[in-house]
């Protein structure tokens, strides 16, 4: 690559050409220096080549830079259409969009949107809410429109097939509970007590939390999940578009399944929570079958297990509220329905403490 500087006619010309021997650094200075002090109005750029490859395009541009740098008008109308029209390729300005100016926001605005986006969404879901007590009322008069073979199909998820991890996860909690119990009791000689501490502790609360659980991470999710698909299938919008109530074809079925079976799956896990403990006190502690269900049954009162079944229904409701609420606010996308199955386990796990908490207080002050 060689480049060759020609004053003809009071013309200043630039001569490129392509040839082995590399530009010599000392004389492209000196055609730099002449430029810039000779300043001429118009600098030409030619070629007798035809041909352009990829170095002698590359140097083109390069002086392009530096005679624009001095200030000078560089004229490509000598060059071979094929390298002018690659160089002005090269010239125009890159094709990006302008940058948004950053608004500095207040840190008073900033939390006034932040209050009034908790508030939307606070309203949000207390019109789900709200929605949904009603078309359980349309439900319970017969007057919802769903498809009772859909409802039979939720059913049975939420009753029968649960059945296996409820009774796993409640004995081993049973049997949990009767050995911390143990520790304790056996240094006071009073081991016996254990009986009465799971039974008591099983029926009250612990069995309608673990269930919670359990069907929160279950069935909660499978809600969000089914939702969420349907939404991204745009299934939902069809059912809007048809006029069919969405509470009622979606929501109010899975309410009432879970409502109506996780009082009974309570049932079962106070049932195998207090067989745990017997394994433990009649296996480990050395007592007899025939105390060990006497002291427990003593301890068994029928207001100690409607406290659980009131805890089990209302843990049934914030689940089947919290799932097909994520899953009806999803996104469009496979990462959205990830993501309303996830916060649909939460929300009903939080949800969960602090109704056990309001309910706790309650019962505490009705001495119950």
């Amino acid at each position: 690559m060689t480049v060759r500087l020609i004053k003809n006619n009071n013309e200043t010309v630039l001569l490129f050409s392509s040839v082995e021997d590399q530009i010599d650094d000392a004389s492209c200075q000196e055609i730099l220096d002449y430029l810039r002090n000779k300043k001429p109005k118009v600098v030409y750029a030619e070629s007798k080549q035809q041909q352009f490859d990829t170095s002698l395009n590359a140097e083109l541009f390069s002086w392009y830079q530096k005679i624009c740098d001095l200030q000078l008008d560089f004229n490509l109308k000598r060059l071979p259409k094929n390298a002018r029209e690659l160089l002005n390729l090269a010239m125009k300005p890159a094709n990006t969009p302008p940058q948004q100016s950053v608004k500095k926001v207040s840190q008073l605005e900033r939390l006034g949107k932040f209050g009034y986006d908790v508030f939307l969404q606070v309203k949000k879901a207390t019109d789900f809410v709200k929605s949904s007590f009603v078309s359980l009322g349309r439900f319970i008069n017969g007057k919802a429109i769903y498809r009772k073979k859909d409802f039979w199909f939720i059913f049975e998820d939420c009753s029968y097939k649960a059945i296996g991890i409820t009774s796993l996860v409640s004995f081993l909690v049973g049997l949990i509970l009767a050995f911390v119990g143990a520790m304790q009791l056996r240094t006071f000689g009073a081991g016996i007590y254990v009986a009465s501490m799971v039974a008591l502790g099983m029926t009250r609360i612990m069995a309608a939390i673990m269930v919670g659980i359990i069907m929160a991470g279950r069935t909660g999710s499978s809600y969000a999940a089914t939702l969420g698909t349907m939404q991204v299938n745009e299934e939902i919008d069809a059912l809007k578009t048809l006029g069919i109530k969405v509470t009622d074809y979606l929501v109010t079925p899975r309410l009432v399944s879970l409502i109506l079976t996780i009082p009974f799956l309570t049932l079962l896990a106070d049932a195998l929570g207090i067989l745990g403990g017997t394994v433990v006190g009649v296996g480990f502690l050395g007592i007899s079958p025939t105390t060990y269900y006497e002291y427990s049954f003593k301890a068994l009162k029928l207001t100690n297990i409607l406290v659980g079944l009131l805890h089990s229904l209302v843990y049934g409701f914030i689940i089947a509220i919290s799932g097909c609420y994520e899953g009806l606010n999803a996104g469009r996308d496979a990462d959205a329905v990830g993501k309303a199955t996830t916060s649909a386990v939460v929300v009903s796990l939080v949800w969960m403490i602090v109704a056990t908490g309001i309910l706790t207080v309650i019962l505490e002050v009705l001495h119950i």
